[in-house]
């Protein structure tokens, strides 16, 4: 390969490399170093992978015998929505990318990334390669298990040769290591695992007597496993370390473990194997506390490492890679965070960042990926509670453990009077609330958990002391979502900030300090102070010290207490300091709910359900913001890049040292 420069545009970004290089320590520093010097040494020719002839026979799959109780008629639709060119990327919906696509133009923009040296692509520049996310979405290969699924289920050929099509049009146009698909370890994990299983559904088990798909071609099979190879080539090589060692590593390592027991063929396959489980099952275990919390503070990305873990151990135990009993203990207790903070209706708060990734699209059946995940769980660990909160067995959950175990679901017995944990103390998150589980609970969430993980947070979001609140499965007051990435920087800094979240602001500014996208360069710290459950009331107490960096230093310690015989909750802010500052109070409504105010009160309003905010003993004027741009205010999200007004509830005013501020919120049903 010929060496090139990497051009020009060094100034490109130079206040967030100073602050991306102030939050590496001179270890991380000598690490990157390093790895500039790989990459240009790849940029060379030298180092590059040289695959050799496979040997031996691929691993097993996943599950013993692979489902097949599906309604076929879904999975066939999808898949002629792929080969009629129809792909769903984000907010575009059946978009006419054509079959194959372009696979190195973003979709969004119509920008073409260029075949240059992949490593040293500046991916982040929306002028070279636009929107990268929905440019990298369809490059995971979600289409592909959907056309092998088809092939599994109907034995129709044209799906099968769709998956060729698909490949082969991949292999020419993203040539190893050159563009946009040849610059993220995670984007080559996800799309391996996806190959890994349109492997094994388009090959079948040798328990089932499955036939290999048509075409039945050696050199298209070798085309394959030379990029497969490739792949895990480049991931062991670039694995995300120090301050980005997060969510990434661990799917770098998942994609790189489900290679290397899926194709074993190489004498490198057993060593990325090892060094794979080993280093996931550590980071697995580092990364999600012993209360079952995902340390990055992003509710999305507790299901995607979830589904992550699932994965590696599910290929791992089918290929003879058993997981620790720890391992299994801590993804049980992540099942129950999640099944702790979801309503009876199924909703989870939308703390953190979220980019609708999926490792593997299984199910076209539209359901909740997190009462999924219960579903899954209750059959792997035998849990009856998270029967009741998962639901159904669904397709999911059938094409990860097999149609047995749809049996065993429902063999599940519901225990009664069991309590699902309330308090998360490592992860910082508590449940106040009356009648939990039943139709009509009340259901408080508290968040006074760290700002995220690792020195730069990336997927945290500045909420501090944040609640949502949720009656009878409703969802009253909400976290509003996360919008946008790597584009529309307004955006991305309104959704991440504090104005953004159901908590105090003070003085205009968020309560951390962001130094870019995925970088936070100053920290709030958060603490929950005191949490006391009892069937009268419940109370709990948390506070932060991201103003004490404001000159004249403010601590804000809150107060939640929930009444539930009178079915109210007395919200108080303490604002300690000595001077004058701007206070601004936040209470964001989901977007179903009525809003009306009078000035003094606030009254919201969702189907049945009713309750009234005020402030007592202070003469602030309540205002109710809904889709305003400038600045940006009263918005939600429930998907990646898309958002919706919805009304926000706004107390804003002075005070002159500590004050104690009060919000009562009066929780009725039926007409006011």
């Amino acid at each position: 390969m010929k060496c090139e420069s990497s051009g020009g545009g060094a100034l490109q970004g130079l206040p967030w490399k100073l602050n991306r290089l102030r939050a590496m320590g001179a270890r991380e520093i000598l690490h990157r170093v390093r790895q500039a010097g790989r990459a240009g040494l790849e940029r060379c020719g030298f180092g590059l992978a040289r695959a050799g002839a496979p040997a031996g026979a691929p691993g097993s799959a996943w599950c013993d015998v692979l489902a097949r109780g599906f309604d076929a008629t879904h999975y066939r639709a999808a898949a002629e929505r792929v080969l009629a060119g129809r792909f769903d990327v984000f907010a575009l919906k059946s978009a006419a990318l054509g079959f194959p696509p372009e696979w190195n133009r973003d979709p969004k923009t119509g920008t073409r990334a260029p075949l240059s040296f992949g490593k040293t692509l500046n991916y982040r520049d929306e002028r070279i390669v636009g929107d990268i996310k929905y440019l990298w979405e369809p490059n995971r290969h979600a289409e592909l298990v959907t056309l092998a699924q088809a092939w599994h289920l109907t034995g129709e050929a044209r799906h099968a040769e769709g998956c060729r099509t698909l490949l082969d049009s991949w292999f020419a146009q993203c040539p190893y290591p050159l563009g946009a698909n040849w610059t993220s370890s995670l984007e080559h994990a996800v799309r391996l695992v996806n190959w890994a299983v349109a492997w094994h559904l388009l090959h079948g088990t040798a328990r089932e007597g499955g036939m290999p798909a048509p075409p039945r071609d050696a050199a298209f099979r070798q085309r394959w496993l030379d990029s497969i190879y490739q792949h895990c080539h480049f991931i062991s090589g670039h694995l995300s370390r120090y301050s980005s060692a997060n969510n990434h590593l661990l799917g770098e390592l998942m994609g790189l473990f489900v290679a290397s027991v899926t194709w074993p063929m190489w004498p490198a396959s057993r060593r990325w194997r090892e060094r794979a489980a080993g280093e996931f099952e550590a980071e697995a275990l580092k990364q999600n506390g012993e209360d079952g919390v995902n340390r990055e503070q992003a509710v999305w990305y507790q299901h995607e490492v979830a589904d992550m873990m699932l994965l590696v151990g599910l290929f791992g135990r089918a290929n003879g890679v058993e997981f620790s009993a720890a391992y299994w203990q801590r993804l049980e207790r992540m099942l129950e965070f999640i099944a702790g903070v979801m309503d009876v209706g199924g909703h989870v708060p939308m703390f953190g960042d979220a980019d609708d990734g999926a490792m593997v699209r299984f199910g076209r059946d539209g359901g909740n990926p997190y009462r999924s995940l219960l579903a899954t769980g209750a059959v792997l660990f035998g849990r009856g509670d998270f029967k009741a909160k998962g639901g159904c067995f669904d397709d999911k959950s059938r094409w990860l453990l097999g149609d047995a175990e749809a049996q065993t679901f429902e063999r599940l017995q519901v225990p009664e009077g069991r309590e699902l944990s309330k308090d998360f103390a490592q992860g910082g998150y508590s449940v106040l609330g009356d009648r939990l589980g039943e139709a009509d609970e009340t259901r408080v969430v508290a968040d006074a958990g760290p700002l995220g993980y690792l020195s730069i947070a990336a997927h945290g979001h500045a909420d501090a002391l944040a609640l949502t609140l949720s009656v009878d499965g409703r969802e009253i007051l909400i976290d509003p979502g996360t919008y946008a990435y790597h584009t529309r920087k307004k955006w991305r800094d309104y959704f991440r900030g504090t104005s953004a979240h159901n908590t105090v602001r003070v003085d205009g500014v968020d309560q951390s300090v962001s130094g870019g996208n995925f970088l936070w360069t100053r920290h709030a710290r958060a603490a929950r102070e005191r949490f006391k459950s009892t069937p009268e009331c419940d109370t709990w107490v948390g506070s932060h010290d991201g103003y004490l960096r404001l000159d004249d230093p403010v601590l804000h310690r809150r107060t939640i207490e929930f009444d539930k015989k009178a079915r109210l909750i007395w919200v108080t802010d303490r604002v300690e300091c000595r001077r004058k500052h701007h206070i601004e109070l936040f209470w964001h409504a989901a977007e179903d709910c009525v809003a009306v105010t009078d000035g003094a009160a606030v009254g919201l309003r969702r189907d049945e359900v009713e309750m009234v905010l005020s402030m007592p003993g202070w003469d602030w004027r309540a205002e109710i913001v809904c889709g305003r741009e400038d600045p940006p205010l009263g918005w939600v999200s429930r998907r990646f890049d898309e958002k919706g007004p919805s009304c926000t509830v706004v107390w804003a005013g002075d005070i002159v040292g500590t004050k104690d501020l009060v919000t009562l919120i009066r929780i009725t049903r039926g007409s006011a």
